[in-house]
Order: structure tokens, then C-alpha cells, then sequence
């Protein structure tokens, strides 16, 4: 009997992270599987990128319905018909309606370029080096309606450096991004993850005493 936990990842774009959580689970100890990718935009990378992994890709472009409802209607009738158990939001770029969320809720979730909950919404990169932080990084957290909120199940750490640009920043997270996307599913796949008063805490987790020091000379 096949106990995976079931997968549906939905794209927008160039799916990078799509192609993360593929390599994870294609690993035989891996406690989960993608049953179902869902494009919302036709012709992208992300479908090239599925199709050559032999996953089930449905595309359902949101320019085909008059309202988000609709859309939304047609996405979760998709996900429950493949029986999926957990969304993953892979580059998603339409913000979801807290009807679906709901239907969702603790089941759909997010990763964000950077260390929510600051620089939330779109040019994270942008922003982060305009406000002279010294570290940035990405978040994978649980959806709530607000955006760019909820649960924050595991977060990766990057320094700024003085040359940054916003491209070569987002390329050093994007790295980043492609480790905690899949361990962040793993966690929950091997049921150590639990929700409470809004707070996620992980069963047997261990966590770094490392500071880290930017600039550190």
C-alpha cells in the first residue's frame, strides 16, 4: 500500500522549485509524491519541466473565467479528483480567495524570497537591499488569506552583500529556496509538523547556536 503523502504543486512560471521538489521525490525513502501539477498559465518551462518528469499536468488558464471563484472552483475540483493531500504553491502568482484557502486550510503551502514577515508581497530582493539589511533569505509557510502570512514552517538564512543586485541576490535565495522547499514537505509528509495558536512546531527538530555575523571582517 502506497502511504505517500499526495502532492499537488501549482506553477506560474519557469518552475524551479517544481523541479526541487520532483528530484526530492524521486528519492525511494521519500515520504511523498506529486500526483498532480497545475499551470495557470499555458506554454510555461514548469509544464516542459513536469512533462519530462512524466507527472500529470492539468492547465488551467484564470483568462478562461470571469472571476476568481470560478477559477478556483475548476483548481480544487482538479485537486481532489487527483486526491491530493497537500498543495505546494511553486511560484503561483494569482492570490487565492479565502473561500479556497479554507477549503484548503493547513493543507496549501507558500514559498516566499525572504525572512517573513518581513518583505512581504512582490520585489523582495529590491527591497531588502534598499533597506541596508544585512541577510535575507526565504520561508515556507502555511497559506493564510492574508498574504504573505501564516504558519512559518522552516526558513533558510542569506547575507547581503555590498555589490548585491536584486539578481544576483535572488539567484543565492533561489539556491536556498530548493533546499527548504522539499525538507519543508518532508516535514510534514513524516507528520512531525503541528500547528498551534497560529505557531508551527516540529517533533525531534534541532536548531543551529551559529550566529552569523554579516559583514564579518
Amino acid at each position: 500500500m502506497n502511504s505517500k503523502l499526495k502532492l499537488g504543486v501549482i506553477i506560474s512560471g519557469k518552475g524551479s522549485n517544481l523541479k526541487s521538489l520532483i528530484e526530492a521525490t524521486q528519492k525511494n525513502n521519500f515520504p511523498a509524491e506529486i500526483v498532480i501539477v497545475i499551470a495557470n498559465v499555458p506554454n510555461i518551462a514548469g509544464i516542459e519541466i513536469a512533462e519530462e518528469a512524466s507527472l500529470p499536468v492539468c492547465t488551467i488558464n484564470h483568462n478562461d473565467f470571469n472571476n476568481r471563484e470560478l477559477f478556483e472552483k475548476e483548481i480544487h475540483a482538479v485537486l481532489t479528483n487527483a486526491r491530493v493531500e497537500l498543495v505546494c504553491l511553486a511560484g503561483f502568482m494569482r492570490i487565492l480567495t479565502d473561500h479556497f484557502i479554507q477549503l484548503w486550510l493547513n493543507k496549501i503551502i507558500n514559498i516566499h524570497p525572504s525572512l517573513l514577515p518581513s518583505f512581504k508581497g512582490l520585489k523582495t530582493h529590491e527591497r531588502a537591499i534598499k533597506s541596508g539589511a544585512k541577510f535575507s533569505g526565504c520561508t515556507v509557510h502555511f497559506v493564510r488569506p492574508e498574504m504573505d502570512s501564516g504558519p512559518i514552517i522552516i526558513q533558510a538564512v542569506v547575507p547581503i552583500n555590498q555589490k548585491d543586485t536584486p539578481a544576483t541576490l535572488a539567484n543565492r535565495i533561489l539556491i536556498a529556496e530548493h533546499k527548504i522547499y522539499p525538507r519543508a514537505v518532508k516535514l510534514i509528509a513524516s507528520k512531525r509538523v503541528f500547528i498551534k495558536n497560529n505557531r508551527v512546531s516540529v517533533k525531534d527538530s534541532s536548531s543551529t547556536n551559529e550566529i552569523l555575523i554579516n559583514p564579518n571582517s
